[in-house]
C-alpha cells in the first residue's frame, strides 16, 4: 500500500523507529513537517503533494494545528489520523471534548488511537477508531543487567497541566514511600537510569490510558507499578496484576503490594521478567509499526464528493 506519512519535525519523543516499522510494511513516503508547514497544510499540499499518488494519507501532526484547518482537511482523500493524545478528550483541560468535535467533522477519516478505551468511546460516538498502543524504541531501550540501586522511582515530567493528577498521585505515594522523582536527558542517561530502578512508578492518574514510560520501564527490566487504567485497557494490553505488572488504584494499595514484594524478591523478579518479555513481544516500535500498517488496510468509509465551494478553494488555493 502506497502511503504518505506526515509527522512532526519537532517531537517530545523520538519516534523514528516507529516510522521505520510502518515503512517496513508499506510503500511509505515519510515527510517531516515543521511548524510553518503544519500551520498551512493547504499551501503545503498545493506545492508538495499529489493526493492521487497515495492509497492512504496519514496525519501524525499537532492536534492544535489540525483543528484550525478543518475546511482544507475535509478535502484530503483517504485520510487516516494517528493520535497519541486523544485521551485528553475525556478529562478536564483545554482539549476536553475537542477531539470528538473534530472527528465529527471528518466522519470518513479513520483514527488510530493509542488508548483502547479511548478508541472504544470514539467508536460509540460514530468515529472509525482503531486501537494501536504506545510502545518503546527497541534500539534504544533494553535490560542492561545493572545493579538496581534505586528502589522506587518515577522518571518524567509533572509540570504540564495535563499531569495535575499525576503530580497528586506521586505526592501521595511520596508521603508513604521513599520515592525518587527525577528527569533525565533522552538516550544513554535515560537508559541507564531505568536500568538502576527496581520498582518504576507509572502514575497515569486520570489519563485513561497507559503512557509510553510504562512500556519503556518494562523493556528495561523494572517491576512496573502502574496506576490501574481499568479492566478493558489491561485486557487489551495483556497486563495481569502481580504476574507481569503491579496495578494499584491509590497510594495505600501500592504500599501494601510493595511490602509484599520486598518480602518476596523471587516474585518481584518474576513480575519484572514477565513484564519485560511482554514488552519485547508486543510493544517494540517495529511491532507497533506493523500493527499500524495493518490498521490502514481495511477500506475507509466513503467520503462525499466535494461541494462547489470546496472544489473552487482547492483549485485556487485559498
Amino acid at each position: 500500500m502506497k502511503i504518505l506519512l506526515l509527522v512532526q519535525q519537532e517531537q517530545r519523543v523520538i519516534l523514528d523507529r516507529l516510522y521505520e516499522g510502518i515503512a517496513a510494511h508499506t510503500d511509505c513516503d515519510l515527510r517531516w513537517l515543521g511548524r510553518e508547514d503544519q500551520a498551512n497544510l493547504r499551501r503545503y499540499f498545493r506545492h508538495n503533494v499529489r493526493v492521487d499518488d497515495y492509497e492512504r494519507i496519514v496525519f501524525f501532526l499537532r492536534f492544535k494545528q489540525e483543528i484550525r484547518q478543518v475546511p482544507f482537511i475535509r478535502t484530503v482523500p483517504n485520510l487516516v489520523i494517528l493520535e497519541h493524545d486523544a485521551c485528553q478528550n475525556y478529562f478536564p483541560g483545554k482539549y476536553q471534548g475537542k477531539f470528538s468535535r473534530h472527528y465529527a467533522q471528518l466522519p470518513w477519516a479513520r483514527v488510530i488511537s493509542s488508548g483502547f478505551t479511548v478508541a472504544q468511546r470514539l467508536r460509540e460516538e460514530g468515529v472509525d477508531a482503531v486501537f494501536v498502543p504506545k510502545g518503546y524504541d527497541q534500539t534504544m531501550l533494553r535490560n542492561l543487567g545493572l545493579e538496581r540501586d534505586i528502589e522506587l522511582a518515577f522518571v518524567g515530567s509533572t509540570k504540564s497541566s495535563v499531569y495535575t493528577e499525576r503530580r497528586r498521585m506521586l505526592d501521595e505515594i511520596g508521603a508513604r514511600e521513599q520515592l525518587l522523582i527525577t528527569r533525565t536527558a533522552s538516550g544513554d542517561e535515560y537508559l541507564r537510569t531505568l536500568n538502576r530502578i527496581r520498582f518504576f512508578v507509572g502514575a497515569d492518574a486520570g489519563i485513561g490510558e497507559y503512557m509510553i514510560k510504562n512500556f519503556e520501564a518494562m523493556a528495561c527490566g523494572c517491576v512496573l507499578c502502574a496506576n490501574d487504567q481499568g479492566a478493558g485497557e489491561n485486557a487489551a494490553l495483556g497486563f495481569r496484576d502481580m504476574e507481569n505488572v503491579v496495578l494499584y488504584r491509590d497510594a495505600a494499595e501500592l504500599s501494601a503490594k510493595l511490602a509484599l514484594l520486598r518480602e518476596d524478591a523471587g516474585l518481584a523478579a518474576r513480575i519484572a521478567a514477565a513484564g519485560q518479555a511482554l514488552a519485547e513481544r508486543e510493544y517494540r516500535f517495529d511491532r507497533l509499526g506493523e500493527k499500524i500498517a495493518l490498521a490502514l488496510e481495511p477500506p475507509l468509509r466513503p467520503r462525499p464528493p466535494l461541494g462547489a465551494i470546496e472544489r473552487f478553494r482547492l483549485q485556487f488555493g485559498f
